[in-house]
Protein backbone atom coordinates (compact mmCIF):
# COMPACT_ATOMS: atom_id res chain seq x y z
CA UNK A 1 0.00 0.00 0.00
CA UNK A 2 1.66 3.25 -1.32
CA UNK A 3 0.69 6.37 0.86
CA UNK A 4 -1.04 8.71 -1.23
CA UNK A 5 -3.60 12.03 -0.40
CA UNK A 6 -6.06 9.30 -0.31
CA UNK A 7 -5.00 7.04 2.15
CA UNK A 8 -3.93 7.04 5.62
CA UNK A 9 -0.50 5.84 7.22
CA UNK A 10 -1.26 3.18 9.64
CA UNK A 11 -0.28 5.86 12.18
CA UNK A 12 -2.60 8.04 11.25
CA UNK A 13 -5.14 5.14 11.84
CA UNK A 14 -4.38 4.15 14.89
CA UNK A 15 -4.49 7.52 16.16
CA UNK A 16 -8.47 8.16 15.09
CA UNK A 17 -9.31 5.09 17.60
CA UNK A 18 -10.71 5.62 21.09
CA UNK A 19 -8.11 6.30 23.77
CA UNK A 20 -8.05 2.73 25.11
CA UNK A 21 -7.44 1.01 22.06
CA UNK A 22 -4.98 3.38 21.06
CA UNK A 23 -3.13 2.68 23.94
CA UNK A 24 -3.46 -0.72 23.95
CA UNK A 25 -3.00 -1.36 19.98
CA UNK A 26 0.00 0.87 20.60
CA UNK A 27 1.66 -1.48 23.52
CA UNK A 28 0.97 -4.32 21.82
CA UNK A 29 1.63 -4.16 18.15
CA UNK A 30 3.86 -1.33 17.98
CA UNK A 31 6.16 -1.67 21.09
CA UNK A 32 5.89 -5.62 21.39
CA UNK A 33 4.42 -5.30 24.91
CA UNK A 34 2.71 -8.69 26.11
CA UNK A 35 -0.95 -8.83 27.00
CA UNK A 36 -0.28 -9.78 30.52
CA UNK A 37 2.34 -6.91 30.64
CA UNK A 38 -0.29 -4.75 29.32
CA UNK A 39 -2.69 -5.58 31.92
CA UNK A 40 -0.31 -5.52 34.87
CA UNK A 41 0.85 -1.86 33.74
CA UNK A 42 -3.17 -0.98 33.70
CA UNK A 43 -4.24 -3.23 36.55
CA UNK A 44 -7.00 -4.99 34.60
CA UNK A 45 -7.54 -8.77 33.41
CA UNK A 46 -5.68 -10.22 30.57
CA UNK A 47 -9.49 -11.08 29.10
CA UNK A 48 -10.07 -7.41 28.90
CA UNK A 49 -6.44 -6.61 26.99
CA UNK A 50 -7.22 -9.13 24.79
CA UNK A 51 -10.91 -7.91 24.00
CA UNK A 52 -9.85 -4.45 23.57
CA UNK A 53 -6.68 -5.98 21.26
CA UNK A 54 -9.36 -7.71 19.12
CA UNK A 55 -11.91 -5.43 18.81
CA UNK A 56 -9.19 -2.63 18.02
CA UNK A 57 -8.06 -4.73 15.08
CA UNK A 58 -11.00 -5.28 13.58
CA UNK A 59 -11.93 -1.45 13.51
CA UNK A 60 -8.16 -1.26 11.86
CA UNK A 61 -9.29 -3.83 9.36
CA UNK A 62 -12.58 -1.82 8.76
CA UNK A 63 -10.99 1.58 8.18
CA UNK A 64 -8.14 0.09 5.73
CA UNK A 65 -11.07 -1.71 3.68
Amino acid sequence: MAPDDSRKTIAELIATLPEEERLILTLHLVNMVSVSEIAEKLGVPERAVTSVITSGRSRLIGLIS
